[in-house]
């Protein structure tokens, strides 16, 4: 019975290595969501700020303003300036009407005074002073028209300026840009905001991606769109399983991340892959995470 010991132990044996290869994960990783960093858009004192880290905000809700005062007396004064310069064009325009009148008054005399010269009761003279009179208003009106032209762009110049003012008034409004949960708050009410200064950091963590990375061997077990197994840690000794769809695979090789198994390990070549997790609040970012590409009907070779 003793000469049979040792072929005993060592079927024991390749029974656990056989079970542990099985039951080892084909890649490992940590689970990462789309950061956005949400940043001032204006310059100024911050006067409302509902912001708070583990909030869940709706996309598009404003959830605070910068202080837009002297905003709002600048496009006030621009619009003022502006109304004041259109009044110009009004005054031109009755100019305008007042020399075409003139002129259709002056053509009158003109064909009265040349059929009088017809019957030799008008002299030259007269058609000349008519003809000058005539080229007069012409050039009067030409310049009328020119100062109109001017008007009209300056008026034109004076609305873009409000526009802009109207633009930067709406960019002073702090906008959550997506619905997710506020990750780190940067800013506070009352303190003063610059231009692209980081307010808020917000992610949608309701789905979250597991990146992980793989080796060119494992590669035949995964595609996009592919449904496998995502496991965490639920304590000490057991794993949470849950399943995952492959989102993207990396087109080139990469060395494996440091982080990630052994040193050895390390200097190899993998590809990585993201795979999408609805999360119900279990997953965090940075948390690890495994993968398998194996089930009960697809076993590696």
């Amino acid at each position: 019975m003793k000469r049979h010991l040792p072929g005993i132990f060592a079927g024991i044996l390749l029974f656990t290595s056989c079970s542990n290869d099985k039951n080892k994960p084909d890649a490992y990783g940590t689970f990462e969501a789309t950061e956005v960093m949400v940043s001032a858009m204006a310059t100024g004192q911050i006067m409302k700020f509902e912001v708070e880290e583990g909030q869940i905000p709706d996309s598009g809700k404003m959830v605070g303003y910068i202080d837009t005062t002297d905003l709002y007396l600048k496009k006030k004064q621009s619009i003022e300036n502006r109304d004041a310069t259109a009044s110009r064009k009004d005054d031109l325009e009755a100019q305008i009407a007042v020399q075409a009148q003139n002129r259709e008054n002056v053509l009158v005399d003109k064909q009265r005074v040349e059929k009088l010269m017809k019957d030799g009761a008008a002299t030259q003279k007269q058609l000349d002073d008519i003809n000058a009179g005539l080229n007069m208003i012409e050039k009067q009106t030409a310049s009328l028209k020119v100062q109109f032209g001017g008007i009209s762009s300056q008026v034109s110049s004076i609305t873009q300026q409000i526009a802009q003012f109207e633009q930067l008034i709406t960019r002073s409004r702090i906008i959550n840009p997506i619905k997710g949960t506020v990750l780190t708050k940067y800013a506070e009410k009352d303190e003063v905001a610059t231009y692209g200064k980081p307010l808020y950091k917000i992610a949608n963590l309701s789905v979250i991606t597991l990146r992980a990375y793989v080796g060119g061997s494992q590669l035949p077990y995964i595609k996009l769109g592919s449904t496998i197994d995502v496991a965490f840690d639920k304590d000490e000794k057991t794993n949470t399983h849950i399943q995952g769809v492959v989102s993207w695979i990396s087109p080139s090789a990469e060395f494996t991340p440091k982080t990630i198994q052994t040193k050895e390990e390390r200097v190899n070549l993998v590809y990585a892959v993201k795979v999408m997790v609805a999360n119900d609040g279990s997953m965090k970012i940075g948390m690890p995470g495994e993968i398998r590409f194996m089930n009960s009907t697809n076993q590696k070779p």
